[in-house]
Protein backbone atom coordinates (compact mmCIF):
# COMPACT_ATOMS: atom_id res chain seq x y z
CA UNK A 1 0.00 0.00 0.00
CA UNK A 2 2.76 2.33 0.85
CA UNK A 3 4.58 1.54 -2.28
CA UNK A 4 1.52 1.88 -4.41
CA UNK A 5 0.94 5.72 -2.69
CA UNK A 6 5.00 6.11 -2.92
CA UNK A 7 4.42 4.89 -7.15
CA UNK A 8 1.32 7.34 -7.54
CA UNK A 9 3.14 10.43 -5.57
CA UNK A 10 6.08 10.11 -7.84
CA UNK A 11 3.90 9.57 -11.00
CA UNK A 12 2.09 12.69 -10.05
CA UNK A 13 5.20 14.68 -9.70
CA UNK A 14 6.55 13.47 -12.99
CA UNK A 15 3.16 14.30 -14.13
CA UNK A 16 2.56 17.70 -12.38
CA UNK A 17 6.13 18.22 -13.46
CA UNK A 18 5.18 17.49 -16.59
CA UNK A 19 2.58 20.08 -16.61
CA UNK A 20 4.43 22.69 -15.63
CA UNK A 21 6.79 22.29 -18.64
CA UNK A 22 3.76 22.32 -20.95
CA UNK A 23 3.18 26.13 -20.52
CA UNK A 24 7.22 26.85 -21.56
CA UNK A 25 5.50 26.23 -24.92
CA UNK A 26 3.87 29.51 -24.82
CA UNK A 27 6.55 31.94 -24.88
CA UNK A 28 8.19 29.84 -27.12
CA UNK A 29 5.41 30.47 -29.50
CA UNK A 30 5.50 34.03 -28.65
CA UNK A 31 9.23 34.67 -29.80
CA UNK A 32 8.47 32.90 -32.91
CA UNK A 33 5.20 35.15 -33.70
CA UNK A 34 7.54 37.91 -32.99
CA UNK A 35 10.24 36.59 -35.43
CA UNK A 36 7.93 35.94 -37.99
CA UNK A 37 6.61 39.76 -37.23
CA UNK A 38 10.30 40.98 -37.60
CA UNK A 39 10.88 39.06 -40.53
CA UNK A 40 8.14 40.68 -42.03
CA UNK A 41 8.64 43.90 -40.96
CA UNK A 42 10.68 45.14 -44.25
CA UNK A 43 8.45 44.29 -46.66
CA UNK A 44 5.73 45.87 -44.24
CA UNK A 45 7.39 49.03 -44.77
CA UNK A 46 8.52 48.40 -48.29
CA UNK A 47 4.23 48.34 -48.84
CA UNK A 48 3.63 50.96 -46.99
CA UNK A 49 5.95 53.64 -47.57
CA UNK A 50 7.40 52.42 -51.08
CA UNK A 51 4.48 51.58 -52.00
CA UNK A 52 0.99 53.27 -50.95
CA UNK A 53 2.49 56.46 -50.10
CA UNK A 54 4.39 57.09 -52.97
CA UNK A 55 0.89 56.47 -54.72
CA UNK A 56 -0.97 59.09 -52.43
CA UNK A 57 2.12 61.78 -52.95
CA UNK A 58 1.56 61.41 -56.65
CA UNK A 59 -2.14 61.54 -56.26
CA UNK A 60 -1.36 64.93 -54.45
CA UNK A 61 1.66 65.82 -57.24
CA UNK A 62 -1.11 65.44 -59.72
CA UNK A 63 -3.37 68.44 -57.89
CA UNK A 64 -0.53 71.09 -58.76
CA UNK A 65 1.36 72.87 -60.84
CA UNK A 66 4.12 71.60 -60.69
CA UNK A 67 7.30 71.81 -63.34
CA UNK A 68 10.67 69.95 -62.63
CA UNK A 69 10.39 69.91 -59.27
CA UNK A 70 7.12 69.44 -56.60
CA UNK A 71 5.28 72.17 -55.27
CA UNK A 72 2.71 72.50 -52.54
CA UNK A 73 0.21 75.06 -54.41
CA UNK A 74 -3.11 73.46 -55.00
CA UNK A 75 -4.42 73.52 -58.65
CA UNK A 76 -7.29 71.15 -58.26
CA UNK A 77 -7.57 69.33 -61.93
CA UNK A 78 -6.09 71.41 -63.86
CA UNK A 79 -3.64 68.69 -64.75
CA UNK A 80 -6.07 66.37 -65.82
CA UNK A 81 -8.07 68.85 -67.97
CA UNK A 82 -4.56 69.30 -69.96
CA UNK A 83 -4.05 65.64 -69.84
CA UNK A 84 -7.15 65.24 -71.55
CA UNK A 85 -6.81 67.72 -73.96
CA UNK A 86 -3.26 66.35 -75.15
CA UNK A 87 -3.61 64.41 -78.71
CA UNK A 88 -0.04 62.42 -77.31
CA UNK A 89 -2.37 60.85 -74.33
CA UNK A 90 -4.98 60.20 -75.92
CA UNK A 91 -2.98 58.44 -78.78
CA UNK A 92 -1.30 56.26 -76.58
CA UNK A 93 -4.67 55.01 -74.70
CA UNK A 94 -5.88 54.52 -78.18
CA UNK A 95 -2.62 52.04 -78.68
CA UNK A 96 -2.26 50.52 -76.06
CA UNK A 97 -5.73 49.76 -76.15
CA UNK A 98 -5.32 47.78 -79.48
CA UNK A 99 -2.22 46.12 -78.52
CA UNK A 100 -3.69 44.85 -75.11
CA UNK A 101 -6.39 43.74 -77.15
CA UNK A 102 -4.47 41.85 -79.89
CA UNK A 103 -1.65 40.88 -77.37
CA UNK A 104 -3.88 39.41 -74.86
CA UNK A 105 -6.55 37.33 -77.59
CA UNK A 106 -3.02 36.51 -79.47
CA UNK A 107 -1.00 35.27 -76.09
CA UNK A 108 -4.23 33.22 -74.89
CA UNK A 109 -4.66 31.31 -78.53
CA UNK A 110 -1.11 30.81 -79.37
CA UNK A 111 -0.50 29.70 -75.57
CA UNK A 112 -3.58 27.09 -75.73
CA UNK A 113 -2.33 25.50 -79.22
CA UNK A 114 1.19 25.03 -77.75
CA UNK A 115 -0.13 23.81 -73.94
CA UNK A 116 -2.63 21.42 -76.27
CA UNK A 117 0.07 20.39 -78.93
CA UNK A 118 2.55 19.62 -75.85
CA UNK A 119 -0.31 17.33 -74.11
CA UNK A 120 -0.15 14.89 -76.22
CA UNK A 121 3.04 13.40 -74.85
CA UNK A 122 5.00 14.51 -78.20
CA UNK A 123 8.81 13.58 -78.43
CA UNK A 124 10.84 15.13 -77.01
CA UNK A 125 8.85 16.69 -74.52
CA UNK A 126 11.19 18.91 -72.42
CA UNK A 127 13.18 20.14 -75.11
CA UNK A 128 10.49 21.61 -76.37
CA UNK A 129 8.77 22.94 -73.40
CA UNK A 130 12.07 24.91 -72.78
CA UNK A 131 12.14 26.32 -76.38
CA UNK A 132 8.84 27.48 -76.09
CA UNK A 133 9.10 29.24 -72.73
CA UNK A 134 13.08 30.11 -73.37
CA UNK A 135 11.57 33.46 -74.56
CA UNK A 136 10.50 34.70 -71.53
CA UNK A 137 13.37 34.40 -69.81
CA UNK A 138 14.92 37.13 -72.08
CA UNK A 139 14.25 40.84 -71.40
CA UNK A 140 11.74 43.32 -72.98
CA UNK A 141 15.00 45.02 -74.39
CA UNK A 142 16.62 42.31 -75.75
CA UNK A 143 13.44 41.04 -77.65
CA UNK A 144 12.85 44.65 -79.17
CA UNK A 145 16.22 44.76 -80.02
CA UNK A 146 16.40 41.27 -81.93
CA UNK A 147 12.64 42.16 -83.38
CA UNK A 148 13.81 45.70 -84.94
CA UNK A 149 16.61 43.75 -86.70
CA UNK A 150 14.08 41.67 -87.96
CA UNK A 151 11.88 43.73 -89.51
CA UNK A 152 14.03 46.55 -90.19
CA UNK A 153 13.39 46.84 -94.19
CA UNK A 154 16.89 47.20 -95.64
CA UNK A 155 18.25 44.24 -93.13
CA UNK A 156 15.47 41.90 -91.75
CA UNK A 157 13.21 39.85 -93.31
CA UNK A 158 12.34 41.55 -96.19
CA UNK A 159 15.29 42.25 -97.38
CA UNK A 160 16.04 38.47 -97.28
CA UNK A 161 13.22 38.07 -99.45
CA UNK A 162 14.16 40.62 -101.87
CA UNK A 163 17.22 38.54 -102.26
CA UNK A 164 15.48 35.51 -102.53
CA UNK A 165 13.73 36.95 -106.12
CA UNK A 166 10.47 38.18 -103.97
CA UNK A 167 10.88 41.92 -105.16
CA UNK A 168 7.51 42.91 -104.31
CA UNK A 169 7.76 41.79 -101.04
CA UNK A 170 6.70 44.23 -98.52
CA UNK A 171 7.36 43.86 -94.72
CA UNK A 172 8.18 47.30 -93.68
CA UNK A 173 5.41 47.31 -91.12
CA UNK A 174 7.68 49.04 -88.28
CA UNK A 175 8.28 52.24 -90.70
CA UNK A 176 4.39 52.47 -91.15
CA UNK A 177 2.66 54.51 -88.97
CA UNK A 178 -0.48 52.16 -89.72
CA UNK A 179 1.03 49.21 -88.52
CA UNK A 180 4.12 50.15 -86.02
CA UNK A 181 2.10 49.04 -83.14
CA UNK A 182 1.65 45.99 -84.51
CA UNK A 183 5.06 44.91 -84.60
CA UNK A 184 5.13 45.68 -80.65
CA UNK A 185 2.51 42.82 -80.75
CA UNK A 186 4.09 40.52 -82.66
CA UNK A 187 7.43 40.43 -80.30
CA UNK A 188 6.10 40.79 -77.47
CA UNK A 189 3.27 37.70 -78.23
CA UNK A 190 6.44 35.98 -79.47
CA UNK A 191 8.00 36.31 -75.94
CA UNK A 192 5.05 35.75 -73.82
CA UNK A 193 3.06 32.59 -75.62
CA UNK A 194 5.29 30.56 -73.95
CA UNK A 195 4.79 31.51 -69.98
CA UNK A 196 0.81 31.48 -71.11
CA UNK A 197 1.56 27.78 -72.55
CA UNK A 198 3.33 26.48 -69.16
CA UNK A 199 0.35 27.48 -67.19
CA UNK A 200 -2.67 26.22 -69.80
CA UNK A 201 -0.66 22.73 -69.61
CA UNK A 202 -0.06 22.63 -65.42
CA UNK A 203 -3.62 22.92 -66.42
CA UNK A 204 -4.11 20.54 -68.79
CA UNK A 205 -2.03 17.56 -66.62
CA UNK A 206 -4.54 18.41 -63.45
CA UNK A 207 -7.19 16.47 -65.95
CA UNK A 208 -8.05 13.74 -64.95
CA UNK A 209 -7.29 10.95 -67.35
CA UNK A 210 -10.80 9.10 -66.84
CA UNK A 211 -12.51 11.93 -68.85
CA UNK A 212 -10.28 11.07 -72.30
CA UNK A 213 -11.22 7.43 -71.77
CA UNK A 214 -15.29 8.51 -71.21
CA UNK A 215 -15.26 10.97 -74.07
CA UNK A 216 -13.81 8.00 -76.46
CA UNK A 217 -16.33 5.81 -75.34
CA UNK A 218 -19.20 8.46 -76.01
CA UNK A 219 -17.59 9.15 -79.54
CA UNK A 220 -17.23 12.70 -78.43
CA UNK A 221 -14.93 14.40 -81.18
CA UNK A 222 -11.90 15.30 -79.45
CA UNK A 223 -11.95 19.25 -80.38
CA UNK A 224 -15.51 18.92 -78.80
CA UNK A 225 -14.43 17.90 -75.33
CA UNK A 226 -11.61 20.34 -75.58
CA UNK A 227 -13.92 23.21 -76.27
CA UNK A 228 -17.07 22.38 -74.14
CA UNK A 229 -15.46 20.38 -70.95
CA UNK A 230 -11.63 21.76 -71.39
CA UNK A 231 -11.16 24.89 -71.82
CA UNK A 232 -13.83 25.55 -68.71
CA UNK A 233 -11.99 23.61 -66.35
CA UNK A 234 -8.99 25.41 -67.36
CA UNK A 235 -10.71 28.82 -65.80
CA UNK A 236 -8.09 29.06 -62.64
CA UNK A 237 -5.69 28.63 -65.27
CA UNK A 238 -6.59 31.28 -67.61
CA UNK A 239 -7.71 33.78 -65.44
CA UNK A 240 -3.93 33.77 -63.60
CA UNK A 241 -2.59 33.67 -67.32
CA UNK A 242 -5.15 37.01 -67.94
CA UNK A 243 -3.78 38.93 -64.96
CA UNK A 244 -0.09 38.38 -65.86
CA UNK A 245 -0.61 39.82 -69.85
CA UNK A 246 -2.69 42.30 -68.69
CA UNK A 247 -0.21 43.61 -66.38
CA UNK A 248 2.52 43.40 -69.19
CA UNK A 249 0.39 45.34 -70.85
CA UNK A 250 0.11 48.22 -68.68
CA UNK A 251 3.90 48.19 -68.04
CA UNK A 252 4.64 48.21 -71.22
CA UNK A 253 7.70 50.44 -72.18
CA UNK A 254 10.62 48.72 -72.76
CA UNK A 255 10.07 47.13 -76.09
CA UNK A 256 8.49 50.38 -77.31
CA UNK A 257 11.43 52.11 -76.84
CA UNK A 258 13.96 49.37 -77.95
CA UNK A 259 11.63 48.91 -81.19
CA UNK A 260 10.25 51.90 -82.43
CA UNK A 261 11.10 54.94 -79.91
CA UNK A 262 7.40 55.44 -79.81
CA UNK A 263 7.37 56.00 -83.80
CA UNK A 264 7.51 56.69 -86.36
CA UNK A 265 6.81 59.90 -84.99
CA UNK A 266 3.74 59.35 -82.11
CA UNK A 267 2.71 55.91 -84.26
CA UNK A 268 3.42 53.79 -81.36
CA UNK A 269 3.33 56.21 -78.08
CA UNK A 270 2.52 54.15 -75.22
CA UNK A 271 0.96 55.61 -71.84
CA UNK A 272 4.15 54.49 -70.25
CA UNK A 273 6.11 56.39 -72.75
CA UNK A 274 4.44 59.43 -72.17
CA UNK A 275 4.75 59.45 -68.32
CA UNK A 276 8.67 59.10 -68.71
CA UNK A 277 8.92 61.13 -71.19
CA UNK A 278 7.48 63.96 -69.23
CA UNK A 279 8.79 63.18 -65.73
CA UNK A 280 12.44 63.30 -66.84
CA UNK A 281 12.18 64.40 -70.66
CA UNK A 282 10.01 67.49 -70.87
CA UNK A 283 10.10 68.18 -66.76
CA UNK A 284 5.82 68.29 -66.08
CA UNK A 285 5.89 66.05 -62.89
CA UNK A 286 2.34 67.52 -62.54
CA UNK A 287 0.97 66.24 -65.73
CA UNK A 288 2.80 62.68 -65.59
CA UNK A 289 1.78 62.58 -61.93
CA UNK A 290 -1.83 62.78 -62.94
CA UNK A 291 -1.01 59.97 -66.20
CA UNK A 292 0.05 57.91 -64.16
CA UNK A 293 -3.00 58.11 -61.47
CA UNK A 294 -5.16 57.49 -64.68
CA UNK A 295 -3.46 54.47 -65.24
CA UNK A 296 -3.93 53.11 -61.85
CA UNK A 297 -7.22 53.79 -61.74
CA UNK A 298 -8.31 52.13 -64.89
CA UNK A 299 -6.15 48.94 -63.48
CA UNK A 300 -8.20 49.25 -60.56
CA UNK A 301 -11.01 49.66 -62.34
CA UNK A 302 -10.53 46.74 -64.70
CA UNK A 303 -9.05 43.97 -61.99
CA UNK A 304 -11.03 44.68 -59.36
CA UNK A 305 -14.41 43.51 -60.37
CA UNK A 306 -12.08 40.19 -61.69
CA UNK A 307 -10.86 39.82 -58.59
CA UNK A 308 -14.14 39.98 -56.81
CA UNK A 309 -16.21 37.71 -59.22
CA UNK A 310 -13.28 35.43 -59.08
CA UNK A 311 -13.37 35.43 -54.95
CA UNK A 312 -17.26 34.71 -55.02
CA UNK A 313 -16.92 32.15 -57.19
CA UNK A 314 -14.19 30.34 -54.91
CA UNK A 315 -17.05 31.19 -51.85
CA UNK A 316 -19.87 29.32 -53.87
CA UNK A 317 -17.71 26.51 -54.82
CA UNK A 318 -16.98 25.97 -50.92
CA UNK A 319 -20.58 26.14 -49.65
Amino acid sequence: MHALKLHASRSGSRSGSGSRKKPLKKPLKKRFSIAAWLALLPMILTVVFAYLGTMVWTARVSLSNSRTFPSGDFAGLTQYVRLFNNARWLLSLQNIVIYGACFIVACMVIGLLLAIFIDQRVVAEGALRTVFLYPYAMSFVATGLVWQWILNPELGAQAVLHKLGFVHARFDWIVDQDWAIYTIVIATVWQASGLVMALLLAGLRGIDDELWKAARIDGIPRWRVYASIVVPMLGPSISTAFVLLFVMVVKLYDAVVAMTQGGPGTASEVPAKFIMDYLFGRANIGLASAASIVLLATVLAILTPFFYARSRAALRKEV
